[in-house]
């Protein structure tokens, strides 16, 4: 059996936020859901979330993950304190407890498997990961004996200068045999520089310690302050580009972009730089984005165009030219072979084939049929101060320049509305319609 407890309980004061450690973002998912998707290939018993600082807003922040439990630690005494609480979760419990840090978020599975597999082998009372590295600043230092066996962890305060000098370190990764850690979790004690209880104590009071070295110590790079983040998003970043540029994406600036880990791309795309996709999205076949795109769970079919633009929760269809400078909002559709052009805002709309909004229009709650022109400056005017309305416009209509369309309204098929009308009943099919007040000059010497 494998239960796996997940540490999360701490403030992550060097970040200096409001917003627990763990629930900063990195590519787009916290800290903590980093790690807890390392895990599901386990196929654990049981996990446990081990919170603290502002518990809730951690908890409510996992509610997708349907398999926590959730323990509380409070106060925060330290890594063994937080173990020792697991203790009445995992009453009667006989099997391995594999313990995750929440701010330690480039883990990969394999890893883990292979960790567990090298402990159940070596029957071991625990096995934890290690690594050499060359600047060791802020570990815990691993100190084994001649046959390999692990006599002791010293956090780095309270090493000595010597003991310093010790390249291998502690990754706080661990893989225990829970019944022979239970055994001995009583007996931590405090008397260290933090006066805190450390699971690196339980080491030299089992009976067989070993430790594991990862192949690339970056992924057990724990995340303590802003600069350590931007080192892992960096780091996911270059490893997203290189994979879709060994697919068929060019990336102009790859630098200057970033990407989600659900972004999809097909071949023969175009990012130029300064763009950000974010979320779910989905890029087909020969599109070129950017530069000065952001784009968000959003799907793009191919040969799409989008300069300098805004694309939020849409749906764009093939062949279409979006920007610059537009805005598209959640719950849009646009049309294969449109043309959505430069300071245009589309938000929770249909937009048909061949349909055309050039410049200067905003366009809300509607729906508009195929090969439609709108004419610059062209408004959908959907909210009474109250509720929204909707606007639908039939094939084969135009609207002249700063038109006003006061929904709720129908404008039919072929129907051309004159420049500087504002229309607030439904027109039929194959009309001209201008509303237009009476222009009333007035000289000075009146």
């Amino acid at each position: 059996m494998l239960a796996i407890a997940i540490l999360a309980a701490g403030k992550g004061t060097r970040m200096n936020s409001k917003l627990p450690k763990v629930l900063h973002s990195l590519a787009g998912k916290s800290l903590i859901d980093r790690v807890l998707s390392c895990t599901q290939g386990l196929k654990p018993n049981l996990r446990l979330v081990v919170v603290g600082h502002q518990a809730k807003l951690v908890e409510d922040s996992l509610k997708n993950h349907k398999d926590l439990d959730f323990v509380l630690q409070q106060p925060q005494n330290g890594t063994g304190h937080a173990i020792q609480q697991l203790i009445p979760k995992l009453k009667g419990f006989k099997g391995e407890l594999l313990v995750l840090n929440g701010d330690v978020p480039l883990l990969k599975e394999e890893t883990l498997c292979s960790l567990i597999k090298f402990h159940k082998e070596s029957k071991a009372s625990v096995t934890f990961l290690s690594a050499s590295l060359d600047s060791p600043i802020g570990y815990g230092r691993v100190f084994t004996d001649e046959s390999g066996l692990v006599k002791e962890i010293i956090e780095e305060r309270d090493c000595t200068n010597a003991q310093r000098k010790n390249t291998l370190i502690n990754a706080g990764i661990y893989c225990f045999d829970w019944q022979q850690l239970s055994d001995i979790l009583n007996l931590l004690s405090n008397q260290n520089s933090q006066n805190e209880l450390y699971i690196t104590d339980t080491i030299s009071l089992l009976k067989k310690a070993l430790h594991f070295k990862v192949d690339n110590p970056f992924e057990i790079k724990g995340i303590n302050d802003r600069f350590q983040l931007s080192e892992c998003e960096h780091y996911i970043q270059k490893k997203l580009k290189s994979l879709w540029m060994s697919k068929g994406v060019s990336f102009v600036d790859p630098i200057s972009c970033s990407l989600s880990e659900d972004s999809n791309f097909g071949t023969d795309v175009i990012i130029e730089p300064q763009t950000h996709l974010r979320g779910k999205c989905n890029i087909g076949n020969g599109c070129h984005i950017g530069p000065g795109c952001i784009i968000t769970n959003s799907t793009l079919a191919e040969n799409v165009l989008a300069i300098h633009s805004f694309i939020n929760e849409a749906t764009i269809g093939n062949n279409t030219s979006i920007g610059p400078f537009a805005h598209i909002r959640p719950e849009s559709n646009i049309s294969k072979n449109s043309k959505i052009g430069n300071f245009v805002e589309i938000k929770k709309s249909f937009i048909g084939e061949k349909t055309k909004i050039n410049h200067l229009s905003y366009v809300g709650d509607s729906t508009l049929g195929k090969n439609i022109n709108i004419g610059a400056g062209t408004i959908t005017a959907n909210f009474d101060g109250k509720n929204k309305y909707r606007t639908i416009i039939d094939d084969f209509s135009k609207t002249g320049a700063n038109s006003v369309l006061v929904a709720p309204i129908k404008i039919g098929s072929h129907v051309t509305i004159g420049a500087g009308s504002t229309i607030s009943k439904d027109i039929p099919d194959k009309s001209l319609v201008v509303e237009r007040s009476k222009a009333m000059i007035r000289t000075k010497a009146d």
